[in-house]
């Protein structure tokens, strides 16, 4: 789509080409927003998918949204492409710079514009860290429900583009559940709003459209997010099981019985083995896999949801089950399952985190068949996800000083987001297609598909300069990764350098 990328450039062409490019910035952007130096920009080349990294031609760190269409008017006017990056914890690459492109951080529009405890919403700048919403508001007694493990370092922009979940999920849903309106800046430089602050707005539902995007499609701005009040209290169950299919029954009979958990959340036993040194969290390390139930609301509530859930999991056939008797111990359970990703790696020296999405009842089977695939590859997986709502995350294990450990690394992962499509379910729940799942995004989509998807785009982004190369694969992309399948072998980002 973005002719500025149809060839590789020489490091020649990137040098002259940032000299005139940063010239140009240079009359829209005070000096200490642009970032041209290689050991400036360094921090700069990769997002939580460190595999893959890219020096940028430039970083920008506006610090207004004038600053932003002076920007973009630049790019625009330089055919110069654009990868808008927020506080770079993504774990799919879609932060990923481009060579000869511009890296534009969101990181210094970091203000709480407003907070309104009557209307129960915050107006907030992309830049704003996800937990901080939620600590601006608790004088309110209000919070911000969506709570991924990376919440304490994690921005509102960068969940906005991610579709961002989290433990919490379930019950009260992902970003596009949570946020009333979105105002970003095209790459024609228009300032749109869209969806509001009513119940409901006029028009096309392009809010719910631009949520999950992937910076494609506009420069957030500013976000109108809603506020929920915080329960008057909360407990958690941690339930054992001596089976994992037990496990995944289990989670099915929770919802069968009608019961919503404000979190339902899943671990094996080599993630509880791999978490508790780490956090020492409480978890029974000797059972197959354990469950963590959250039931928050009134006392009165959650002890009747506390027994109904303890009566489902008895009859599901756990081996224990202990409940949380403060709010220490609830924050303690819930600590080692958000603590899996570092706890990675006091057990192995590189990780590869997964992200699919299959329908609860087949959780049995597809946990069955990454055990499969572990023989298969030889590596290990840890493997923790939102039972509740079937988004699994596996975690891959390998060393990348091994010769080819990397590259099965990546064969496993993309067989198990095969499988997930198989068993009716998706390749990503909220980490995003990025650069990671591109190849898989072949496997899923018919060629018509894809061209929808594209003409979305276009229609934001005519020239396609924002974001390009991500998330949307084009149609000889995909012709070669069908070629690869059917000879047994993987399509590489060749021209993205590893490690």
């Amino acid at each position: 789509m973005n002719t500025a990328t149809s060839t590789s450039p020489t490091l020649a062409d990137i040098a002259a080409r940032r000299a005139q490019v940063a010239a140009a910035l240079q009359q829209a952007l005070p000096a200490r927003a642009i970032l041209s130096e290689p050991e400036d920009t360094r921090p700069y080349e990769c997002d939580g998918l460190a595999a893959y990294r890219q020096l940028p031609m430039i970083v920008v760190l506006p610090d207004s949204e004038a600053q932003v269409v002076a920007v973009l008017k630049v790019c625009r006017e330089m055919n110069v492409p654009i990868v808008p990056r927020g506080a770079g914890t993504g774990l799919s690459g879609g932060a990923m710079p481009i060579a000869d492109g511009v890296v534009l951080s969101t990181a210094r529009l970091n203000r709480i514009v407003r907070m309104d405890a009557y209307s129960r919403t915050a107006v907030v700048q992309p830049g704003v860290r996800n937990l901080a919403i939620s600590e601006a508001a608790a004088q309110h007694g209000l919070y911000y429900a969506p709570d991924p493990s990376s919440q304490i370092a994690c921005t509102i922009g960068g969940n906005v583009a991610e579709n961002s979940g989290g433990v919490h999920c379930l019950k009260y849903g992902l970003t596009v559940h949570n946020v009333l309106r979105v105002r970003m800046v095209t790459m024609d430089g228009d300032v749109v709003e869209l969806g509001g602050e009513s119940l409901d707005a006029p028009g096309l539902d392009l809010l719910s459209v631009f949520i999950g995007s992937e910076g494609m499609l506009g420069i957030v701005t500013e976000v109108t997010v809603k506020l929920v009040p915080k329960p008057a209290t909360a407990r958690v169950i941690m339930a054992s099981f001596n089976e994992v299919t037990a496990g995944c029954h289990a989670v099915a009979a929770l919802i069968a019985a009608g019961i919503i958990p404000a979190g339902l959340e899943m671990m094996d036993q080599t993630s509880s083995r791999m978490v508790e040194p780490f956090v020492k969290a409480g978890y029974d390390t000797e059972a197959a896999a354990i469950l963590l139930c959250e039931a928050d609301g009134t006392v009165e509530e959650v002890e009747e949801e506390i027994a109904r859930m303890s009566a489902v999991l008895n009859t599901a056939g756990a081996s224990a089950i202990a409940v949380s008797q403060s709010e220490a111990e609830r924050l303690k359970f819930w600590s080692g399952r958000k603590n899996a990703f570092p706890a990675a790696g006091r057990i192995s020296p590189d990780y590869y985190c997964m992200d699919g999405t299959i329908p609860r009842k087949r959780l049995g089977q597809v946990l069955e068949g990454i055990a499969q695939m572990e023989t298969k590859y030889g590596l290990r997986c840890a493997n923790v996800f939102h039972a509740g709502d079937g988004n699994l995350h596996p975690l891959i294990l390998f060393n990348a000083n091994i010769p080819d450990e990397f590259e099965r690394a990546e064969a496993f992962g993309a067989e198990i987001l095969s499988l997930c499509v198989e068993v009716g379910g998706t390749i990503t729940g909220e980490h995003g297609v990025g650069i990671e799942k591109i190849n898989s995004m072949c496997a899923q989509f018919a060629p018509a598909e894809l061209d929808t998807f594209f003409s979305v785009k276009r229609a934001f982004d005519p020239a396609g300069l924002l974001n390009p190369d991500k998330a949307i694969p084009t149609l000889n992309r995909c012709a070669e990764f069908g070629k690869m399948r059917v000879s047994g072998g993987m399509l590489p980002f060749s021209h993205l350098p590893r490690f």
